[in-house]
């Protein structure tokens, strides 16, 4: 039996909290809000994200930072907007040594950070992982087969988080690439967003399949330019994970999105998911992160044209399909006949 902490008790924190709970852990669930934390142990489960899903009686709920160390394993679950905020109050009790997984996705938009390289630098002291891959909450928290990629900077860690997280119905994956994972899970909520606007439009599927395939290819570019491996986009962080929020309607990118595509402002389509649409904030980094490492994403481009600058879906659309022709390989024909 493991001791962990769960910092974020939204819908994913939450599930995860309840599955590890169920393998038999001992759960700490920290919530920002105090009021937040006596709502979950009054009602035993979480109301506005997974109503009518029990929360194990061993879980602990939590509002003081303090009480969530000691721990074998500290998860971080929080919006990518207050990941520094926490981890700097983390900061304040975690131990030297203390294994932190980040199970967030999303980049910091003034720094264009990963969520992990933001832990590393105001959590010097711990050592840092990260989980990501094809998993709404709402389905693992009712206990549907599911698998997630876990990557560590070594084996021997990404090994010891697998062990805890692992259960019958939670299949974990190891992978070396931190950096890719991490991008492929942030990334994709910004394609998810576009996928829903297309469906908002009223397009078909030969649409959606078009973006989805092209936008890995961007994916991928991207995150070959900042240090990663390509082959990670191609597994369950990457493609994976874009599969199930393009086309699922737990996902809250897909349901702005399609609010865009019929017509709803950037603004109203989040206030009216009522949850965190971590793909615009995404995006507006993503784009940036393109023009500063200098590679070609047209498909975050139009995206952000449309989110920040007031244009149409429909011409953004447009763009898209009249740009100048092209190979579908990265070096043409040379490379094929080669």
């Amino acid at each position: 039996m493991a001791n962990v902490s769960i910092i974020g008790s939204g819908s994913w924190g939450t599930a995860i909290a309840i599955m590890l709970a169920e393998n038999g852990h001992q759960v700490t669930l920290w919530s920002y809000f105090p009021e937040e934390s006596d709502a979950l142990k009054t009602h035993g489960e979480n109301i506005p994200f997974l109503p009518g899903v029990k929360i194990p009686d061993s879980v602990r709920f939590t509002s003081q930072i303090a009480d969530c160390v000691p721990a074998d394993l500290m998860i971080t679950a929080t919006p990518s907007h207050a990941m520094r905020n926490t981890a700097k109050a983390l900061s304040k009790v975690v131990p030297e040594g203390q294994l932190v997984l980040n199970i967030s996705k999303g980049l910091e938009e003034g720094t264009l950070a990963t969520l992990s390289q933001v832990l590393q630098e105001e959590l010097p002291q711990a050592e840092i992982a990260v989980m990501s891959g094809p998993s709404h909450a709402e389905e693992v928290s009712r206990r549907i087969p599911t698998t997630n990629v876990v990557a560590a900077a070594s084996e021997q860690t990404a090994n010891r988080i697998q062990d805890i997280m692992m259960n019958k119905r939670f299949r974990i994956y190891t992978n070396p690439d931190i950096l890719g994972v991490e991008l492929g899970g942030s990334l994709k909520n910004v394609i998810a967003l576009c996928a829903g606007i297309l469906d908002g439009m009223g397009l078909g599927d030969n649409t959606k399949a078009a973006l989805m395939t092209r936008s890995i290819v961007e994916m991928a570019r991207l995150g070959v330019a900042m240090g990663a491996k390509a082959e990670t986009f191609y597994g369950l962080s990457g493609i994976g994970d874009l599969i199930v929020t393009c086309t699922s309607m737990h996902s809250r990118n897909r349901r702005a999105g399609i609010l865009i595509g019929q017509g709803k402002s950037p603004e109203e389509a989040q206030k009216e998911v009522k949850m965190v649409v971590e793909g615009v904030k995404t995006c507006k980094a993503a784009y940036a992160l393109a023009e500063k490492v200098g590679v070609e994403m047209p498909i975050v481009r139009e995206a952000y044209r449309v989110l920040f600058e007031g244009m149409s879906p429909k011409d953004a659309v447009s763009h898209l399909m009249e740009r100048e022709k092209k190979h579908e390989s990265e070096k043409g024909f040379l490379d094929m006949e080669n």
